[in-house]
């Protein structure tokens, strides 16, 4: 058990009892020294307690203004950085607790929260600049690339129609990725300056599926993969949400399945009833993801495959997708998740809110 320490009134008083026994004994050995006018016993009770009192206020007082222009300002400064400012006068101590225990402890758990904060702050900044590297080379790509092309014509491949044609699709499509990424950083902008307008309505939320199905279709018979909708969540569930988003929350997650899923493999959507909510779960047969790199799957620009190159031939997307997702689902006040083993494939699961009908 730890030693604890004496409280400014036990040590008070402590030392007026030590210095109270020492007057009895000086008292007792003058009047055996001097055998004359020796005074009766009612005076030496007297003395004694007259120096333990007198000693007892004493000390209490020196150590009250020790504390209160010492301890307290150790107080003030860290109740100042975790509250803000305060006058001095606000703070109240208790002399009668062990006070030195009492700043130890307090220092200990600032001192704690501090180093969290510090190591907080460090994370923050490496997102930062892994962040403003990531914003660079999606938006040099598709600029070069523009350039480079506009250069080629200019230089006289514009007199070849069969290439003139072939340059001006390409710079097209990295235009119109580049505009993708525009969107996609306002989107999650308002999002997180809560300036994000969702246009809410009733819809059934199964038939959206099958629309975005429909859109994907060329995308999926590519990689021969089938989609489908899991047995007995084939029915209609109506929800209440921004029908516009979360299309582009199916579009996204399902595209990545097409992206990530095996050739001749399958995509499933499940439908569930959780009572106030609607549990949607897309699950793909494909590579899966190390659970290492699950902390960091909704990051903006973060890649699962950091190996896939992006040539000027090959336009992916803006690297904003499970972060838009992300984003959009919490606007909704809502849920997302994600589960995945390696080689055997992923599910990622949001929730809306249900209508009854």
């Amino acid at each position: 058990m730890a030693r604890r320490n004496p409280t400014p009134k036990e040590f008070a008083l402590t030392s007026a009892g030590i210095f109270g026994g020492f007057v009895g004994l000086a008292l007792i050995s003058f009047t055996l020294y001097n055998r004359t006018n020796q005074p009766s016993w009612i005076f030496y009770v007297v003395a004694v307690i007259v120096s333990v009192l007198l000693s007892y206020f004493v000390v209490f007082r020196l150590l009250d203004r020790f504390i209160y222009r010492k301890i307290k300002i150790i107080y003030k400064h860290i109740h100042d950085l975790k509250l803000g400012k305060q006058e001095l006068s606000d703070y109240k101590l208790d002399l009668g607790t062990d006070i030195i225990a009492d700043v130890n402890d307090e220092v200990q758990r600032w001192a704690v929260k501090k180093n969290k904060e510090i190591s907080r702050l460090k994370e923050l900044e490496l997102y930062r600049k892994e962040f403003l590297g990531n914003l660079f080379h999606e938006i040099k790509t598709p600029v070069f690339s523009v350039q480079g092309y506009l250069h080629t014509l200019k230089d006289g491949a514009i007199n070849d129609d069969e290439v003139k044609y072939s340059y001006i699709d390409k710079a097209v499509r990295n235009i119109d990725r580049l505009e993708q990424i525009i969107e996609d950083l306002e989107l999650i902008t308002l999002k997180e300056s809560n300036k994000l307008e969702l246009e809410q309505t009733s819809f059934n939320v199964t038939n959206l599926i099958k629309d975005v199905f429909d859109a994907l279709e060329l995308q999926a018979d590519a990689k021969d993969i089938e989609f489908g909708i899991k047995e007995s969540c084939d029915r209609a569930f109506t929800v209440e949400a921004d029908r516009d988003k979360i299309r582009q929350v199916l579009v996204n997650l399902i595209n990545n399945a097409i992206k990530y899923g095996k050739e001749g493999g399958s995509i499933v959507v499940g439908i569930y009833d959780m009572g106030e909510n609607i549990l949607v779960e897309i699950t793909d047969d494909g590579i899966g993801i190390d659970q290492e790199k699950m902390n960091r799957l909704f990051e903006r620009f973060y890649r699962i495959d950091e190996s896939r190159h992006r040539s000027a031939d090959r336009i992916g997307g803006s690297g904003l997708g499970l972060s838009i997702v992300k984003h959009i689902i919490e606007a909704h006040d809502q849920t997302i998740n994600v589960r995945s083993t390696v080689d055997v494939g992923s599910t990622f699961g949001f929730t809306l809110k249900k209508i009854n009908r």
